[in-house]
């Protein structure tokens, strides 16, 4: 599992500009995501080789100065529990402030990794001033400048360093994960209760009613995985308290952490922006993703409305439409089963390992029939294809020209590998390399 990262401080010290600079190593993880209110943001970045999640939690415009402090010291405190490692970002400029002294006072009594980082630090003069900020008793302190990156690659030496060790061994045993995601009120609870048989989890009418990602492990009919119930991602716009920042924000460390994800789409609402922000996250984390349309029980239909409703949904998804849809209602059991079904197929999707023999085999003669086009005169000969060992489904194609082959020609590849193979509902990433 990757470490999160939480940046704290009061506004305008410059954590949006340092957090903007690390996630343009790596795509931010999703728009809905991405500045959950005016100015917080959750990305994903690395360094040396660690990956880690980074949350820039922002600071609150507020008129009086006791409710702003009030609310910075809550969003301080919930940032603590959440992170593994905090970055306290101060400003040369204006000193140490009063704001700043009530920050250092909560995280003196933190026992993980805190960061002093003093930002705007970019000439002798203002690296003499930093050292004012000794006085809040949070030892060394790191001088960098947010808007040019000088400085920064020292502090995530000492960062990734002081990061807890990946254990890929903590799961006690290695059961499949399948999240089930969705927009708040979508129905996510009552279907994993009606799949457990129990109301294991609070069901209300009110969306937000659940605020964590919660593990339950299911075994029946010969299945056995954990099953993540998730608080619902909303629209950055819609999300105002703290609480449910952080619901959000574990929502898609669940997302991460899954091999599958169940996106539960309420058919009322149909497949809106925000239900297809959650699709397009799970995609770009390479997730095994199965959309199940719940309350389809409620939706007046005739013997086209599966079809049409099948169709909408693809066309919003395309190019990546081969995902099995389920048409379910939690309320009366009908279809849960089979969408259990289709998530275990989908998991074993993910799982496959083709034999390089037989890739060979199969593909090159296809691909001898319609080779790449050739580009600016060159021909591209594809001799060697093989499957990485990479917990998703990714192939190499190995040939003497790697940069004159086009995407059109890679999504042909990939779709042929589908064809043969049966990846549905699992994201297929083709490469092609220098052979």
């Amino acid at each position: 599992m990757s470490n999160i990262v939480a940046i704290v401080g009061r506004p305008n010290v410059g954590k949006s500009t340092f957090f903007n600079r690390l996630i343009q190593r790596r795509e931010a993880i999703v728009d809905a995501v991405s500045g959950v209110t005016r100015d917080r943001h959750y990305g994903k970045t690395d360094w040396n080789g660690r990956e880690f999640s980074l949350i820039d939690t922002g600071g609150y415009v507020v008129g009086s100065d006791d409710i702003f402090e009030a609310e910075i010291d809550k969003q301080v405190e919930l940032a603590i529990d959440e992170a593994d490692a905090i970055i306290f970002m101060v400003d040369v400029e204006s000193g140490v402030t009063g704001m700043d002294e009530d920050v250092a006072q909560l995280l003196r009594k933190v026992k993980k990794p805190v960061f002093l980082v003093v930002n705007k630090v970019d000439n002798g003069k203002r690296a003499e001033d930093a050292v004012e900020f000794y006085s809040l008793g949070l030892g060394d302190y790191y001088t960098i400048a947010s808007i040019n990156g000088s400085g920064t690659g020292d502090l995530l030496d000492a960062l990734v360093e002081a990061l807890p060790e990946p254990k890929e061994d903590e799961r006690e045993e290695i059961l499949p994960r399948f999240a089930v995601v969705g927009r708040p009120n979508a129905g996510k609870s009552s279907f994993i209760n009606a799949l457990i048989g129990e109301d294991r989890y609070i069901v209300t009418n009110i969306a937000g009613t659940t605020r964590d990602a919660i593990d339950t492990k299911y075994n029946r009919f010969g299945f056995e995985f954990n099953l993540v119930d998730t608080a619902g991602i909303r629209k950055k716009s819609k999300v105002k308290e703290d609480l449910e920042f952080y619901s959000v924000m574990r929502s898609v460390r669940a997302i991460e952490h899954s091999d599958v994800c169940l996106l539960v789409v309420d058919a009322n609402r149909g497949f809106d922006g925000q239900v297809q922000n959650i699709f397009w996250l799970a995609e770009r984390n390479r997730k095994g993703i199965v959309i199940l349309v719940n309350k389809w029980d409620l939706v007046e239909k005739d013997h086209k409305s599966t079809v049409q409703f099948e169709k909408y949904i693809k066309e919003q998804i395309a190019p990546f439409t081969d995902v099995p849809i389920v048409f379910i209602s939690a309320l009366t059991k009908q279809r849960i089963y089979k969408a259990i079904e289709t998530a275990v197929e989908v998991y074993n999707n993910r799982a496959k390992r083709i034999k390089t023999s037989e890739l060979n085999e199969t593909l090159l003669p296809i691909i001898e029939s319609y080779p790449p086009p050739a580009y600016k005169g060159k021909f591209v000969k594809i001799k060697y294809i093989m499957q990485l060992p990479t917990p998703q489904p990714q192939f190499a194609f190995f040939c003497n020209l790697p940069q004159y082959v086009r995407d059109p020609y890679k999504r042909y590849l990939e779709n042929k590998l589908r064809e043969i193979y049966d990846f549905k509902g699992v994201p297929v990433s083709v490469y092609m390399r220098k052979k």
